[in-house]
């Protein structure tokens, strides 16, 4: 009986499809793992609070700005106001951590302004994108 035997182009073709796969792998986005850390609020006076938080891993400031509002929002909700609106966020980068500086005030009516947070839509948009409340 005869020994069967592939043509020519096929052993160098599936090396070629397994080269490229392993090749377009490695472009393929990475998720990098973020490590959320929160301080306590910090009351400035009045409807002011401040906030000091800080993601490991975060790719951009609007990041640790998201991370930022998500717990504004869940300190609102704890406090029976249903709005914060941001003041200042202040973002730096240290050595793979940003942090955020952040000053809202927090109130039970919306407050005047364009930057105002509704707390409870806000609370359930960060658990839908998976970023942490506290």
């Amino acid at each position: 009986m005869a020994a069967r035997t592939q043509p020519a182009l096929a052993q160098p073709a599936l090396v070629l499809t397994g080269g490229l796969l392993t090749a377009l792998s490695a472009c393929a986005p990475v998720p990098a793992s973020r490590v959320y850390e929160a301080a306590d609020p910090v009351g400035m006076g009045g409807d002011l609070y401040g906030f000091l938080v800080s993601v490991k891993g975060a790719e951009t400031a609007a990041d640790v700005e998201d991370y930022a509002t998500c717990v504004v929002a869940a300190y609102a909700l704890e406090r029976q106001a249903g709005f914060a609106r941001k003041v200042r966020v202040w973002v730096k980068e240290e050595g793979g951590v940003r942090s955020a500086d952040a000053v809202y005030s927090i109130s039970p009516a919306l407050p005047r302004g364009i930057r105002t947070i509704d707390a409870e839509v806000t609370v359930a948009d960060c658990a839908e994108r998976g970023i942490p409340t506290a």
